[in-house]
């Protein structure tokens, strides 16, 4: 027998159906949603696609976002919310099954961005296709239904399930085809320049300079691609033994001529729907962040923890300021040196969103406390106060930061690499086991998810970073 609050739910549901102008039948039906899973992946899914292409029909019976009457707009939500709920109990149940028959038992790799397009083949309705991502895009994120907090809802269930989780971050540990299309011609010039950033072989040090110049240096989709490519190329140059990351001098009025490390994620992009949860928020944290971390991963995936990769100490120059993801980068650096004057801060919770990783990292670097007043209240952490020297190592003249990168790298590598890399394994078994990161990483993916829809994340926008007015 249902449960009254499943029944006052379902009663809720089809008075605004049929508010809406959705027929009694249609309402009824959609209204009584699936019954719970008997635990066979075949047959729960037969039951749940049924219903979710039902959904799916009446919701593409109503306007557009931007078109829809206040009626609308609650079928809407009505509609979204109870398909969310469905698919969240379903993948609670079948998400590591799921995961094995996308990957043919585990024996493929696939990267966040394919496993979820072959989610979306293989189960059609569970998560969106390419084509419907792409659709919603073309609206500013205040216009959009959120298609993809439900590939947030199976990544945090794939994420959820140890065996498959750690499968799907080996899957993310290898090197991208952008960077391995690119390695023959890095290793004979010792130079690639791509639009947001660029790298160079500096006589052992792989240098990865910023100049997303239109933005502060800001992080988006293409720039996130950027880096994993340049980060991949510097793990697999043989002839490299150290990355370094620093901000090029802007161009624009306010900093012409200065350095700047970062601004941290686009805003403007993401108040006008540009961000993706996937492509950014997600491969972000498990690509070029977890390998300057971790490093690269070969081909063959075994179940144990025990990291064998290859990786390579990493020193940011961080000039101006590191606000957001930029920020974030600092938590995952070996050797932090900073300019004199220079500032650290997470304003993400004011901006609406969760900062990354950062609420697992920042704590090991400044406590929780400190912790709490950086992300909930914004508070920066100068780079010569004593929080800011928990975060960075050495506070400089803008003059004085390239020998401090050349003598920090020098150290680093002075006794080869295998005391190196062990001890560096040594830390992240201590601070940051894999599992713990794949278990923050269940929460995170289904938490952003929702923090990218949520009004909250506009209102945010529009009050502190008036996003309509910039381009």
């Amino acid at each position: 027998m249902p449960h009254p609050a499943e029944v006052e739910i379902a009663a809720r549901t089809t008075e605004l159906l049929l508010a809406a102008g959705i027929g009694r039948a249609d309402a009824a039906r959609v209204a009584a949603v699936p019954g719970p899973e008997l635990g066979d992946l075949q047959r729960d899914w037969e039951d749940l696609r049924r219903w979710l292409e039902l959904s799916g029909e009446l919701l593409r019976r109503l306007p557009p976002k931007p078109q829809r009457s206040p009626e609308a707009q609650a079928a809407a939500a009505a509609l979204l919310t109870g398909a969310r709920g469905v698919r969240e109990r379903f993948a609670r149940r079948h998400a590591g099954a799921i995961y094995r028959q996308l990957t043919a038992g585990m024996t493929r790799l696939l990267r966040l961005r394919e496993l979820v397009f072959a989610a979306a083949a293989g189960f059609p309705g569970l998560v969106p296709t390419p084509q419907e991502v792409a659709r919603e895009r073309e609206f500013p994120q205040m216009h959009q239904d959120g298609v993809q907090i439900d590939q947030g809802i199976l990544l945090a269930h794939v994420f959820a399930d140890r065996e498959a989780g750690l499968h799907l971050l080996h899957a993310m540990a290898q090197p991208t085809r952008w960077a391995l299309d690119r390695l023959e011609e890095f290793r004979a010039t010792g130079r690639l320049r791509l639009e947001p950033m660029s790298l160079e072989r500096d006589g052992e040090l792989g240098r990865i300079t910023f100049h997303h110049q239109a933005w502060l240096n800001a992080e988006d989709d293409e720039y996130q691609q950027a880096l994993e490519t340049l980060v991949d190329l510097v793990l697999l140059d043989d002839r490299i033994r150290a990355g370094v990351l620093r901000g090029a001098p802007m161009e624009k009025a306010k900093y012409a001529g200065r350095r700047v490390f970062g601004a941290g994620i686009n805003l403007t992009l993401l108040y006008q729907g540009q961000i993706s949860l996937v492509d950014f928020m997600l491969t972000r944290e498990t690509g070029p962040l977890a390998k300057i971390y971790r490093g690269l991963a070969g081909p063959e995936y075994g179940p144990s923890e025990i990291e064998d990769r290859v990786e390579k100490p990493f020193i940011g120059a961080v000039d101006a300021f590191a606000i957001g993801g930029h920020c974030q980068m600092l938590l995952v650096l070996d050797r932090v040196i900073a300019e004199r004057g220079a500032y650290f801060n997470l304003p993400a919770r004011k901006e609406g969103i969760i900062p990354g990783v950062a609420n697992l990292r920042l704590p090991r670097f400044v406590g929780e406390r400190a912790t709490r007043q950086g992300i909930f209240f914004n508070r920066a952490f100068p780079a010569d106060s004593p929080e800011g020297r928990l975060i960075c190592d050495e506070v400089l003249d803008g003059s004085q930061i390239d020998a401090a990168v050349s003598t920090a790298a020098a150290e680093l590598t002075a006794a080869g690499s295998t005391s190196l890399v062990a001890n560096r394994r040594a830390l992240r078994v201590g601070a940051e086991p894999l599992d713990l990161f794949r278990s923050y990483l269940a929460t995170y993916a289904r938490e952003q998810a929702y923090c990218l829809y949520s009004p909250a994340l506009i209102d945010n926008l529009v009050r502190n970073w008036n996003a309509s007015q910039r381009r």
